[in-house]
């Protein structure tokens, strides 16, 4: 009521009163693990030992027969908004959009994520590691934010937005904007911690101003995908663990689910080749058997391939024990507060244990994407750096097999060894039952609507004022306290890269197409029928003893299909995949310029040097003798090239995936003088392998050639994700060890103006009498 005086008004706060919860409303804590399959936790009868995860467990319930995407992105899109994959835009990981409804990379606003939810219902929404919802085109600053997390209902963001990142060197975004990270391996750093230290940070702020303020924080480490890499303290408690190899721990992980009561006790296990091999299977038009998705038996290696392989599962166990021990360190933080009771933990893991270090490994992944074959003598040269800084590792598929048991497959397949993965509800304060396993069939989409179901909150018809596409999920809260109920979830639908599933009611329909192969022919496909409520590893094919079961399943996948819009297929390969063309923010052009003091620009949209020529010029003023530093740089350890200069010289490296370091070394001392040009100039004049570039690497103190050398270029990317570009420094991992001093190694000395990248494909050319040019037009 507004009158003429204030004292006889009275004033309307409501409009402007911040959301509150219901009083004792409980925490929720994500605690998405990466590359973790159904065997690999020591609760779900695995050989590492995870003893704050096994406390969760113990103080609430184990789910059996609960089910992911068997990748990334798509899953972690369902764990946030209760919609399956396709619905979200999410067909496969953000950086591999195509195009369609079904795999754009963007989750439609139509899909609201939890935190645009709880943060409208008086929750402070927090997230800490792996976001990996955001297409590749919008990861940078130029960018719109809508898909960055605190476009999508969180307050706060530390972390890494695409699919990895070094744990050692992470491409870390703090909020909205990209950041250095605050220490060196060598003084301790390690990416796990950090999400740790800024996720007490986080909940602190929020309770210490508001005790009563509940918190939904997802924290999602890197662990334990790629690059397995953990501080060699934890990789040395493992020494010497998986010496007996895979296949044996695949029957020793079997025994310990069947006394857990985790698996049936007829569960058997699967061959280890289960679809084919190169050399028993091709696709219907000749198309070879994908040679990553071939497992070595464990009796035809050379002893020093089984200690390669064995040390390379030791530092994935260590990695996955260091992050069990920060997720100790939150349940710590919680009792301390005294908030664990009131806390609803959702352990899971997004898919199985990744097959992509192929039959051998690797101890450079990216080799992989850059279409280079691992070299076993290679990798046994570092076998007594795997898990540091040195390596960016992967282990043998074999132990994908091992880490699944008891299934068939790994990540990528709608097999159950790519879906069907660990998941941890506890709530001590609501939920009765202690350390017991549930058997009931379950899905990712389900755990938005058990979260909403668990706090007393209904689904809103809008969030944000667009109208809301219904959960796709149920509530799992009715298994909670009643172990006997049958599945609620009758039916749930796969596909991923070509691969597709179907179950419902107990049966699964799935086809025998492999992952990103390239076969295509989907008409062509063999599907094979399960009867999963009693054979839970897939390995009594039952389609020729039940056709019409088997005709009704495959008609309800793509009934399936259309309501989750779950087409095209897609089964092209990674590389294919990877360089579909996109929507670009501008297009290319023929000329970059970058300035020091810029935030680092992601390969995605930095300057594409990949398999053309090019020159990189460097204006600078040097007033003597005394210039040190970067100059340029992109990439890292595992793939890059830099400018810079060392002992009064002008250097050039091309670190070829970390194989080979081609420096090329000018002949003469720098000029001094104002806006001088500093340059490496390359051109191409030939291929070492399809998009392997060769050719004249040249130097430059203007138009004047100071030294040269042939070098190779990559064919793919630097890395899938992080050290981009930067200029005036090296921030992250080096390039090169070469370089003077220490990180972030900033040019000093001199002054440096900008650095220009042409690509025009035109011959070198006077560069100082351009950059004359280009300050006139300035």
């Amino acid at each position: 009521m507004v009158n003429l005086d204030v004292r006889d008004s009275v004033p309307d706060w409501a409009p402007f009163e911040q959301p509150r919860a219901a009083q004792g409303a409980p925490n929720v804590v994500y605690i998405v693990l990466d590359d973790v399959g159904f065997g690999a936790m020591s609760c779900y009868g695995g050989p590492i030992e995870t003893p704050n995860i096994d406390r969760l467990a113990g103080d609430g319930l184990r789910y059996s027969q609960w089910h992911t995407t068997a990748l990334c992105s798509p899953t972690r899109s369902a764990l946030l908004t209760g919609r399956n994959h396709t619905t979200n835009g999410m067909a496969c990981i953000s950086e591999a959009a195509i195009g369609f409804p079904n795999a754009n990379s963007h989750i439609p606003p139509e899909c609201a994520t939890l935190a645009e939810i709880l943060v409208e219902r008086g929750y402070s929404t927090v997230i800490t590691g792996k976001w990996h919802l955001c297409p590749e085109n919008e990861m940078n600053l130029a960018s719109t934010r809508r898909s960055w997390p605190l476009g999508r209902g969180f307050d706060r963001f530390y972390g890494f937005l695409g699919a990895e990142s070094s744990q050692w060197f992470p491409d870390l975004v703090h909020d909205n904007h990209p950041v250095e990270q605050p220490a060196t391996p060598e003084e301790g750093y390690h990416f796990g911690t950090d999400i740790t230290d800024k996720a007490i940070q986080y909940l602190d702020d929020v309770k210490a101003i508001a005790p009563e303020r509940p918190v939904f924080l997802y924290y999602a480490p890197g662990c334990a995908h790629a690059p397995h890499q953990a501080p060699q303290e934890w990789i040395d408690r493992y020494r010497g663990r998986f010496d007996e190899g895979y296949e044996a721990m695949r029957e020793q992980i079997l025994a310990r689910q069947k006394r857990l009561g985790l698996v049936p006790e007829n569960t058997e296990l699967p061959p280890l080749n289960p679809i084919g091999t190169p050399q028993t299977r091709t696709g219907p038009g000749g198309e070879p058997f994908p040679a990553l998705d071939y497992t070595r038996p464990w009796s035809e290696l050379s002893a020093d391939e089984r200690r390669l392989f064995a040390r390379m599962a030791e530092a994935y166990a260590g990695f996955l024990s260091h992050c069990d021990d920060q997720v100790g360190r939150l349940i710590a933080y919680l009792e301390d507060i005294g908030q664990y009771d009131n806390t609803i933990f959702v352990v899971v893991s997004d898919n199985g244990a990744s097959g992509e270090g192929g039959p051998n490994g690797s101890v450079n992944e990216n080799k992989f994407f850059n279409n280079v074959a691992d070299d076993i003598a290679e990798n046994m040269a570092m076998i007594d750096k795997i898990g540091g800084v040195e390596t960016y590792g992967h282990y043998p598929n074999g132990w994908a097999m091992a880490f699944n048991t008891p299934f068939k497959m790994w990540k990528r397949y709608s097999f159950n060894g790519g879906t069907c993965d660990p998941c941890i509800i506890s709530w001590p304060a609501g939920i009765a039952a202690r350390g017991e396993v549930r058997t009931q069939y379950h899905h990712a989409v389900d755990i938005v609507p058990t979260v909403l179901d668990c706090i007393g909150i209904e689904m809103p018809e809008r969030v944000r004022g667009h109208v809301q596409t219904p959960l796709q999920g149920i509530s799992m809260r009715y298994s909670f306290d009643a172990a006997a109920l049958p599945s609620a979830r009758t039916t749930q639908f796969y596909s991923m890269l070509g691969t597709r599933g179907i179950w419902h009611q107990g049966w699964k329909a799935v086809t025998t197409h492999p992952a990103i192969s390239g076969w295509g022919h989907y008409g062509q496909d063999t599907w094979e029928l399960y009867h999963t409520d009693e054979d839970r590893a897939e390995l009594n094919d039952l389609a020729a003893q039940e056709p019409a079961r088997l005709a009704e399943l495959i008609g309800l996948w793509f009934y399936e299909a259309g309501v989750n819009q779950a087409l095209p297929l897609d089964d092209r390969s990674a590389l294919e995949i990877l360089s579909t063309p996109r929507p670009q923010l501008t297009p290319p052009r023929e000329r970059y310029v970058y300035r020091p003091g810029s935030s680092e620009v992601p390969e995605s949209v930095a300057v594409n040097i990949r398999n053309r020529s090019y020159a990189i010029g460097a204006l600078v003023d040097l007033p003597g003798p005394g210039a040190s530093g970067v100059l340029f740089a992109h990439g890292g350890r595992f793939g890059g090239h830099a400018l810079y200069v060392r002992d009064n010289r002008l250097h050039y490296v091309y670190n070829f995936l970390g194989i080979e370091h081609q420096v090329v070394s000018a002949g003469e001392d720098l000029p001094t003088g104002e806006k001088l040009i500093l340059a490496a100039a390359f051109e191409k004049d030939g291929e070492a392998s399809p998009g392997s570039a060769t050719g004249i690497l040249s130097l430059y103190h203007g138009d004047h050639k100071v030294g040269e050398r042939r070098i190779r270029t990559q064919a793919g990317r630097f890395t899938l994700a992080g050290e981009g570009l930067v200029v005036g420094r090296d921030s992250g991992e080096p390039v090169t060890d070469h370089y003077p001093g220490t990180a972030p190694w900033f040019f000093t000395g001199g002054t440096l103006h900008r650095v220009a990248v042409d690509v025009s494909g035109e011959p070198y050319i006077d560069l100082e009498t351009e950059a004359q040019a280009m300050l006139a037009r300035e």
